[in-house]
């Protein structure tokens, strides 16, 4: 839309940092995934979360400063201006490669439509997206077309009256559809919400069996002395005084890995089951994902340098934007190890979710769709109620956190009737009556579904809660993966 024309590249840096919010997604709803087990749980969507609140938490510092003094805008105007920057080959295609012939025999777009929806062509908003007929010929052929008068006609053209009528001549390019598209939904007469409905269904029901797999298959590997060696290897700092750089090397190889399947989301959603199942800690995932937030940036500029010689500076410009902006964040909450807020928000918001776990649905309806949703409609309804809205609520919301802090590390400094939030109804400090509505509600709507099938569903349901009680009582954590921990601990209190 930069390289269109359609936004200036000021405006569509919010934009870039929303991008990045709505790209983590992924890893939290694969998190969801392993909710079955509560420590997998508790590792897993800490592990996948920790993306989302680095994300969340660079984006309220540095979309305040941006839209203040626009930084952003120009540092990178600066670096496009210094160097003579020129058009350069296509992005390299790796992972692409071997998937693109795949998702060929599923769907393929248009992607002129897309560029005319784009450019802001009310004629494309009529067309559908779903590619019909892969190869055409354009045919160009001279025409007879009626004038208003001689003063129409073109110098070079043939012109000349019959009856009341003045005719000429005109070239007139025609498609000429050849051959249509091998996909599955060429033939299909469905409208194009319809395709996008079945095309995300399935690829949830893909992801959802991929992630299952990969569960159980490092679950089967990773037992005895493997275990422990994969993730000595994985989660060992360099001896000292270098320990400092396993971090940053963790940063690189994350950037290295994204780079290559040119997708973060696909990264983090592949470390994070290896989060839950504990061969990787949290501590070594946080460098890895912000090291995958460094290497999508690197398609994208590669990319924008492929532009036409005329949006190159624009193209090229957003995109130093998006790799700057996650290098900024970086730099706020990585180098120095207080800063590293994400971990310990990501840690507390697993502990949560694995004893509430119907709290990781709730997380994902607030931060992905509500506030956003409330954001941009308080946006559209202008500045002055954007502001007259937001504004208390932040306040508000950075009170109560501050309020939070004195109360676990200074609660002498605080009244007497702050020291805790029991003056107020349990409701709206804690998630114990929210969640014994919650699994009343569950309950009752397993007891009504097993007595409209039968008996035999109820009789399985007994089964189920017998092997679940069971289960509780059993230890989750791979013996392999904490012995050394258990260790640790035993020689501690000798």
């Amino acid at each position: 839309m930069v390289s269109s024309g359609l936004l200036e590249v000021k405006s569509a840096v919010p934009i870039i940092m929303g991008a990045n919010i709505g790209t983590s997604v992924t890893n939290t709803i694969v998190a969801v995934m392993q909710a079955g087990d509560r420590n997998e749980f508790r590792r897993a969507f800490a592990g996948a979360t920790v993306h989302d609140f680095f994300n969340w938490l660079s984006v309220l510092v540095l979309l305040p400063l941006e839209v203040a003094s626009g930084f952003l805008y120009r540092l990178t105007k600066l670096v496009i201006d210094s160097f003579n920057i020129e058009t350069g080959a296509d992005a390299p295609e790796l992972l692409k490669v071997i998937t693109e012939p795949l998702t060929k025999n599923i769907i393929e777009l248009d992607t002129s439509v897309i560029r005319d929806i784009a450019t802001g062509d009310p004629a494309a908003r009529n067309k559908s997206l779903i590619k019909i007929w892969c190869k055409t010929q354009k045919v160009t052929n001279l025409v007879n077309i009626t004038v208003p008068g001689f003063a129409n006609c073109t110098p070079d053209a043939l012109c000349w009256e019959e009856g009341d009528k003045v005719w000429t001549q005109q070239n007139q390019t025609e498609t000429i559809n050849l051959k249509k598209c091998t996909h599955i939904f060429v033939f299909a007469d469905l409208p194009d919400l319809a395709v996008g409905l079945i095309l995300l269904a399935l690829s949830l029901l893909a992801l959802c069996t991929c992630l299952i797999l990969i569960v159980k298959l490092l679950n089967s590997m990773l037992k005895g002395q493997v275990a422990v060696v994969i993730k000595k290897v994985l989660n060992t700092d360099f001896p000292f005084p270098f320990a400092w750089v396993t971090g940053y090397l963790a940063i690189l190889v994350g950037a290295g890995m994204t780079f290559i399947v040119q997708s973060s989301s696909v990264f983090t959603s592949a470390i994070t089951p290896l989060v839950g199942i504990g061969v990787i800690s949290i501590e070594r995932a946080y460098p890895l994902t912000l090291g995958s937030n460094i290497g999508t940036t690197t398609t994208a500029i590669l990319a924008a340098l492929a532009s036409p010689g005329e949006t190159l500076a624009n193209s090229l410009q957003i995109s130093l934007c998006h790799f700057f902006f996650n290098i900024c964040g970086i730099l706020l909450w990585y180098p120095i190890p207080f800063t590293r807020i994400p971990i310990r928000l990501a840690k507390a918001l697993g502990n949560r979710t694995a004893k509430y776990r119907w709290f990781a649905a709730l997380y994902l309806f607030l931060c992905f769709l509500l506030f956003p949703l409330s954001v941009l409609g308080l946006s559209i309804a202008g500045w002055q109620v954007l502001v007259g809205v937001g504004v208390p609520l932040l306040v508000f919301a950075i009170i109560v956190v501050i309020v939070n802090i004195m109360q676990k590390r200074w609660p002498h400094f605080l009244p007497s009737f702050l020291r805790s939030w029991d003056f107020l109804p349990k409701p709206l400090h804690s998630f114990k009556p929210w969640d014994r509505v919650v699994t009343a509600s569950m309950t009752f709507c397993r007891t009504r579904c097993c007595c409209c099938c039968c008996c035999k569903c109820c009789k399985d349901k007994e089964m189920d809660d017998m092997t679940t009680k069971d289960r509780s009582l059993e230890m989750y954590d791979n013996p392999a993966l904490t012995i050394e921990d258990e260790v640790k601990i035993t020689a501690t209190h000798l």
